[in-house]
């Protein structure tokens, strides 16, 4: 029979295997904090009414060195999207694209009625990606549209935003529709679009106006519309890399309701299916209602997620590619809120941030070069430091 991926890759062994003394990296001192033990720490957590699943263990040999309640299953916040990104990744391999196919009637350098943007759920179609495609569009002939730009959104089903939502903290949630623009805002900050059919139409027509593809708005109808290009979006890779370093909700969204065929939960349940799987969690382990973490009832324990990261890292065929679309403390301008001179270029992570709920897990390499996968899970009233602090005493 046929072990999971748990059995054979990660975290072998339950057990302690003692504290480590903080190492001061070449300081005059250790950091103050760094007196507390492990177990003070999360019992004063405890104290102060926040829940804690937390976790480190030895990268080469995946044994636990320190774990407080490490199955505990609670809600991750953003550290979702380490679980939902490294699923695609094995899913679609790292150079897997999206396409968006443009239709037409094309005939003398005319577009005979409407061109059609048909949508299946590329998450980076910028104004950058639209301008390309105009420039293929006239490399074609295509000097006027008698028609209107229409986007056919038919590969997502109805539903613009995600499930389990109405219990976020967060102020704004993305649309989502099988052709959006510009991650459906406006400009960066402004709220996301409750209309992404007709911004992506009202984009469109711009850019293509601007480069010189005249867009008349007729009713015409076209008689025998082709595919006249297919656009690809950027591979796998670069997508994770802006979902991770930027924690971008819409992002991860889109391209897991295009996992499910265009509908969401389908999306989720065979991102569980393929951790039931390959990993065999199951729901006291693993459970998710969203892709991105905005949901608070999604659920993860600490060594559920410490054990994704640890077959990552040892996946030769994605986990390069995955490892790397994690932030760098101090290493890049992916900006994390803590700053920590003494971490720089020393610890790789995916962090969450919800009211009441605040995560971190990834990576750690000790002063003597040994690496650790760790992770950190609070729900309750924390502040940043509750986690740095900790992170901060395993690295040093």
């Amino acid at each position: 029979m046929k072990k999971p991926l748990l059995a054979l890759l990660i975290l072998a062994g339950g057990s302690a295997i003692g504290f480590l003394a903080a190492r001061s990296r070449g300081q005059a001192e250790p950091p103050p904090a760094a007196t507390q033990s492990f177990d003070g720490w999360a019992k004063g957590l405890e104290a102060r009414g926040i829940k804690v699943s937390a976790a480190v263990y030895d990268l080469q040999n995946g044994k636990l060195i320190e774990g407080w309640k490490e199955n505990q299953a609670l809600t991750p916040a953003s550290t979702t999207k380490a679980l939902t990104t490294y699923a695609l990744m094995k899913a679609w391999k790292p150079n897997y694209t999206v396409p968006t196919e443009i239709w037409g009637e094309l005939g003398n350098g005319t577009v005979k009625g409407d061109l059609v943007f048909k949508g299946a759920g590329d998450p980076l179609l910028v104004d950058e990606q639209i301008w390309n495609i105009a420039e293929q569009l006239k490399k074609l002939g295509v000097t006027k549209v008698t028609g209107r730009v229409v986007a056919d959104q038919s590969f997502f089903d109805g539903q613009l935003y995600g499930n389990g939502w109405q219990d976020t903290t967060r102020d704004t949630w993305p649309t989502l529709a099988a052709l959006s623009v510009d991650f459906n805002r406006a400009n960066e900050g402004a709220p996301y679009t409750t209309d992404p059919t007709a911004f992506a139409q009202d984009t469109i027509t711009r850019i293509l106006a601007g480069d010189g593809i005249a867009i008349e708005g007729g009713r015409e109808k076209a008689a025998a519309p082709r595919l006249l290009l297919t656009h690809d979006s950027p591979p796998m890779r670069e997508l994770i890399a802006d979902i991770n370093k930027f924690s971008n909700n819409f992002m991860i969204e889109t391209l897991v309701k295009r996992y499910g065929d265009g509908d969401s939960a389908r999306g989720v349940q065979k991102i569980l299916d393929f951790y039931k799987v390959n990993f065999g969690f199951g729901p006291g382990q693993l459970s998710l209602t969203d892709a991105c973490g905005l949901s608070k009832q999604n659920r993860i324990a600490a060594r559920t997620l410490a054990a994704v990261l640890r077959t990552a890292y040892f996946d030769f065929e994605s986990g390069p590619e995955y490892i790397a679309s994690l932030k760098v403390q101090g290493g890049e301008p992916f900006k994390l809120r803590h700053k920590d001179a003494n971490l720089a270029w020393r610890v790789r992570v995916k962090s969450g941030y919800l009211a009441d709920a605040r995560s971190l897990a990834g990576f750690i390499q000790m002063p003597d070069g040994r690496l650790r996968v760790f992770t950190i899970i609070l729900n309750g009233d924390s502040k940043e430091d509750d986690i740095w602090d900790q992170v901060s005493r395993w690295a040093n």
